[in-house]
């Protein structure tokens, strides 16, 4: 009776294990999707909710950028994105970080720049915090 009660209980631990980690990747899908649509909005003040004050943001560029370096940039039009698409993502929960990685294909029009389609692969680190994911780290860079 001992053995068939300690099965039953690993099995419901590992099925509870299993739907939070599904929970949580669904939670930092949803704050991507989020994430995306405010970038081509320009939607200033859901790019700061959903993004660290000690954010780094980094582009395919090089370019470096702190919270609010990147929300200037995509509110003021100089980074500004018509488009993006996003493909082949992956999400890691451990604990309460995530790691996800996806590839991007989008068209800018940036500020002085003549409109361009761009091809990134980017990795993001979000931390769940009081019950929301928050992006903390982006780098992006070239896919051919």
């Amino acid at each position: 009776m001992k053995k068939t009660f300690f099965v039953a209980a690993f099995f419901l631990f590992s099925t509870l294990i299993t739907f939070a980690q599904s929970a949580d990747e669904k939670a930092v899908g949803q704050a991507i999707e989020k994430l995306r649509k405010a970038i081509v909005d320009a939607d200033g003040a859901t790019l700061t909710k959903l993004t660290s004050p000690s954010l780094s943001y980094g582009h395919s560029s090089g370019l470096l950028e702190d919270q609010k370096e990147f929300v200037r940039a995509i509110t003021s039009g100089e980074s500004h994105f018509t488009r993006i698409e996003l493909s082949d993502q992956t999400i890691s929960i451990s604990g309460d970080v995530a790691i996800v990685r996806h590839k991007l294909m989008g068209d800018t029009h940036n500020k002085g720049k003549e409109p361009a389609a761009v091809k990134l692969g980017v990795f993001y680190v979000w931390q769940k915090m009081k019950g929301n994911w928050i992006l903390l780290g982006r780098q992006a860079f070239k896919l051919s």
